[in-house]
């Protein structure tokens, strides 16, 4: 990356205007966001703290002007909040932002490139077209979410329920939950996308006795690592001018059914951590502990640590902790064969150890690789016009860091198996062209059709799936947008088995609120049966016994987003206890979300289902075709 353009130092680089769309990598100090400790209180007492969500100025880079943005607390990343297992809090997330404030980002939707040229998505400024006026007349309407968190339906941040200057939205958090990192983010219905951009996201550690025990990195040397992928517009002589831009690209100027162009979500050619462009650690040559999240709107991270050669490091990296808290075993990152990338997608979060013993005077860079050329190498085609993400400078210390990697991490850590007592749901992810979808992708919620003799095939919302034992069934759609009528209701405390069969070659980061889950397996399908013309399936799709498709060593823990590749049924399980009330699956792409790739369920007493008067109840989702369990 140092030859994209000539090294110079920090100072320096605050007073140099960039080349048009260039800045120098590695300038700024990575910023480490403060923590906020709620106080302990009795058991009996809920401690409150108020965050307030108030207009603030980022530098972004040392050779950029200030950038409006909204931060918690006024900060971007918000500050991190670090709680005991077990100590409930309340919050009251305060809308500080004053009426009329500018809304901080500026949103466009360029044409489809077609005369050779790398995606308009890796350059930044607007290209000549006029920003989008609805956008930059939208209010402070915000509401947060706690991904993660298993707190009941109504503290969970539900995208209707968002708040306006001067109004709290309370929520309370029991955090009874192992050790673990969540993170906070907007969640406002329709404009996730934009307000996540603002700058509203921040991190939430909960500590216990089990994590304490592994006397694990801690200190300065335990750092958040929030990235996220951002765009700049230009001035009228092409300089950055550092003004937030939401540039997506048009792939359908008219859908025929709505009338209005369609476009495809956002990726920038600019990688912050936290809330930094490119920035650099200096680090001793000793363990460190990184909590990790993509905080990306939509881009999927392929991360390798390299070294001033661009050759990757194997051995140093090791995974300890996924979305729900700490794997069985350190699983290493060795780009090799097995975890070739530390793949993130948005929302995803990973706890590392990494070793910088015997690394002294080195700097090592975490570089974001394309899909055409190798690691810390520009792939424009690929959407990678910077591959840079941070520098580790690592300097020499006097003292010997004695800590030693655990062979076994978590000994309360119990597998999830298939022959739990469980109920069954198929979730359908289908392609943009789909009938009736108006050029965007949708979630299908699926029931099984016991004598599908009566249908007339192929027909709008009817799949056939043939499973492993050659069996093939009926399912008929029952639910598409998200204000269609409620169709899961859920016992507390009941397991469910979630299968998610992705029809569109593009890869949806699934996410559930309020439950972890434990990932069964992949398997592959033949999925050119489904007629999106006709919006159902002309021939049933067909498991595919020829291709396997093992997990990640690093996908064995507990997680509540989950990558599901095209062609692919993935299948869940998890336990929904802890909280009643109306909660949230979606797509955690934030476009696809703000389009309408999100559903409604609701958990309710396992004694209360006995009178619930759908006719469904909450255990005939079906299990996808008799796949394999």
């Amino acid at each position: 990356m140092t030859d994209i353009i000539e090294r110079i130092t920090e100072d320096a680089a605050g007073k140099q205007a960039p080349e048009p769309g260039e800045l120098t990598p590695y300038a700024a100090r990575l910023p480490v966001p403060p923590v906020l400790r709620p106080a302990a209180t009795a058991a009996d007492v809920t401690q409150e703290t108020e965050i307030a969500l108030r207009p603030t100025w980022v530098r972004l880079h040392p050779q950029l002007p200030p950038t409006l943005m909204w931060g918690y607390d006024g900060q971007v990343p918000g500050p991190t909040i670090e709680v005991r297992r077990g100590q409930r809090v309340r919050i009251a997330w305060t809308n500080r932002i004053p009426k009329e404030s500018e809304y901080p980002v500026t949103s466009v939707e360029v044409p489809l490139r077609t005369d050779g040229r790398p995606p308009a998505t890796t350059e930044p400024g607007r290209e000549g077209v006029e920003p989008d006026k609805d956008v930059a007349a939208l209010p402070a309407w915000t509401v947060t979410h706690l991904h993660g968190a298993q707190t009941g339906g109504g503290n969970d941040g539900w995208a209707d329920n968002a708040v306006g200057h001067g109004d709290a939205q309370l929520s309370e958090y029991p955090n009874d939950h192992q050790a673990v990192q969540w993170w906070y983010h907007d969640h406002a219905m329709n404009i996730t996308r934009w307000n996540v951009m603002t700058g509203l996201y921040g991190t939430y550690l909960i500590r216990d006795d089990e994590e304490d025990a592994l006397h694990l990195p801690s200190g300065e040397r335990e750092i958040p690592l929030l990235l996220a992928d951002r765009n700049l517009d230009t001035d009228e002589d092409g300089r950055l001018n550092g003004r937030l831009l939401h540039k997506t690209v048009i792939v359908q100027q008219q859908n025929p059914e709505t009338g209005k162009p369609v476009s495809i979500p956002f990726s920038g050619p600019y990688t912050t951590v936290n809330g930094r462009i490119w920035p650099y650690a200096d680090v001793d040559d000793a363990w460190y502990r990184f909590r990790l999240v993509n905080a990306s709107n939509a881009r999927i991270f392929n991360l390798v640590l390299v070294d001033e050669d661009d050759d990757p490091v194997p051995g140093v990296i090791h995974q300890i902790g996924s979305d729900g808290g700490l794997l069985p075993r350190p699983v290493p990152v060795d780009f090799d064969e097995a975890l070739p990338t530390l793949t993130a997608a948005p929302a995803e979060r990973f706890d590392l150890l990494v070793d910088f013993r015997g690394l002294a005077g080195r700097r090592l860079r975490l570089v974001n690789k394309g899909r055409n050329q190798p690691a810390g190498v520009p792939d424009p085609a690929g959407d990678v016009r910077y591959p840079a993400v941070l520098e580790f400078r690592v300097r020499e210390t006097a003292t010997c860091d004695t800590f030693e990697l655990p062979a076994v991490l978590s000994g309360s850590f119990r597998r999830l198996t298939h022959d739990i007592e469980h109920g069954h749901r198929l979730i359908v992810l289908t392609p943009p062209a789909t009938k009736g979808a108006g050029g965007h992708p949708e979630i299908w919620e699926m029931t099984e059709v016991a004598d599908p003799s009566g249908l007339q095939l192929p027909a709008d919302g009817v799949i056939q799936l043939t499973g492993a034992d050659g069996t093939t069934k009926t399912y008929r759609r029952t639910a598409r947008t998200f204000n269609d009528g409620l169709g899961f209701t859920i016992a507390e405390g009941g397991y469910e088995q979630w299968s998610f069969l992705n029809l569109a070659p593009i890869v949806h980061p699934m996410h559930i609120h309020l439950a972890d889950f434990q990932l069964l397996g992949r398997d592959a399908y033949d999925v050119s049966g489904f007629d999106p013309a006709v919006g159902g399936t002309r021939t049933p799709i067909a498991y595919d016994a020829g291709t396997r498709i093992p997990l990640a060593p690093n996908e064995l823990g507990h997680k509540d987003v989950f990558r599901v590749p095209g062609g692919q049924i993935l299948r869940v399980m998890g336990k929904f206890d802890g909280a009643y009330g109306r909660f949230m699956y979606h797509c955690h792409l934030l476009e696809h979300e703000d389009m309408g790739m999100m559903r409604p369920f609701v958990v309710v007493p396992a004694e209360a289902m006995k009178f619930d008067h759908a006719a469904h109840g909450g255990h005939d989702g079906g299990h996808g075709g008799g796949h394999t369990g």
